[in-house]
């Protein structure tokens, strides 16, 4: 019987939510993704140090530089990113600082610094997605670099709104947060029973994967922060998939009959009107979770963004 990680990988793309070029080598999936946490998590390993330091030394080297931390930043992403292209054969996101979530044009100009950044170092960035977070004003910057040819990855998503909204843009894929609604629900909900197919993470990325499939929008489902594999389980059949390397871990050690959950749709049907400002404004406003945990989603990567740069700072 193959391991439920392999059955996986025949019905999804399978995404490494790591830095960690040892996992990405052991698991091998498609595609590899990074965010502030996870870059700032990488840098604090010993034997990745040496990248930190290096986009330190080119960051104080650039003309007309004035925040040196923030350019090493942008430079060390970049780093990893090429790194865990040499590893995957897919694509691999960089995030747009968090700091930016609220300015589609700030977040436009990011995307592209990031993207001439990979290309100094020689890299085809048509591999490259740049990660936003899914904010109104993040979704219409989606919207924009995707006119320029610019594939995005719009991130934490919590909401059937910001789902919508980003289809609607054409945002190459969507990354839902399944772990952090459920991690939600559990706290303000404790004595409902949250399991297998009543997790309410689950419940939301599998609404959205039906609607997109139903009214066949090309933007990709992935969901992310899973918190055990039940969840994956739950939604084996989803476009992609980006598991931390414990979890990819667990499922290369279980065995069993995976069966797919989720399914494409054989004939489409028209897609309704876009929503508008105002009524994604609305709907985000009627959903309680979902405004906490993006807020609280863009206020903790803007954390390891500045913890990131201090730690940067000092290497100057």
């Amino acid at each position: 019987m193959t391991t439920q990680l392999d059955q996986l990988k025949a019905m999804t793309t399978v995404v490494a939510d790591t830095g960690d070029f040892e996992a990405i080598k052991r698991y091998q999936p498609q595609d590899a993704t990074t965010n502030p946490s996870l870059l700032l998590k990488a840098v604090q390993i010993e034997k990745y140090r040496p990248l930190a330091a290096e986009a330190v030394q080119w960051a104080a080297a650039q003309d007309n530089v004035t925040d040196v931390a923030g350019a090493a930043a942008d430079k060390l992403a970049v780093s990893i990113g090429s790194k865990l292209m040499e590893q995957v054969p897919g694509y691999v996101s960089t995030e747009v600082d968090a700091r930016l979530s609220f300015d589609t044009m700030a977040t436009v100009e990011k995307a592209n610094h990031l993207l001439a950044l990979y290309r100094d170092q020689g890299i085809d960035t048509s591999r490259v997605l740049i990660k936003i977070a899914a904010t109104w004003e993040g979704i219409q910057a989606a919207r924009i670099l995707e006119s320029q040819g610019i594939k995005t990855n719009v991130t934490l998503v919590f909401s059937f709104a910001q789902a919508r909204a980003s289809a609607e843009a054409g945002a190459f894929l969507i990354s839902p947060f399944v772990g952090r609604i459920l991690d939600w629900y559990k706290a303000n909900q404790p004595d409902e029973d949250f399991t297998g197919a009543n997790d309410p993470g689950v419940k939301s990325v599998s609404r959205i994967y039906d609607y997109f499939k139903t009214h066949g929008y090309d933007t990709i489902v992935m969901g992310a922060s899973f918190r055990n594999i039940s969840e994956i389980q739950e939604l084996a059949g989803c476009d992609r998939l980006t598991i931390s390397p414990a979890l990819l871990d667990e499922l290369a050690n279980t065995e069993g009959k995976l069966e797919r959950k989720l399914n494409p749709v054989d004939s489409p049907k028209p897609a309704p009107a876009a929503l508008t400002e105002q009524a994604f404004r609305w709907d985000m406003n009627e959903e309680q979770m979902a405004n906490d945990k993006l807020a609280e989603g863009i206020r903790q990567f803007a954390k390891d963004q500045v913890t990131l740069e201090a730690m940067l700072a000092d290497l100057a």
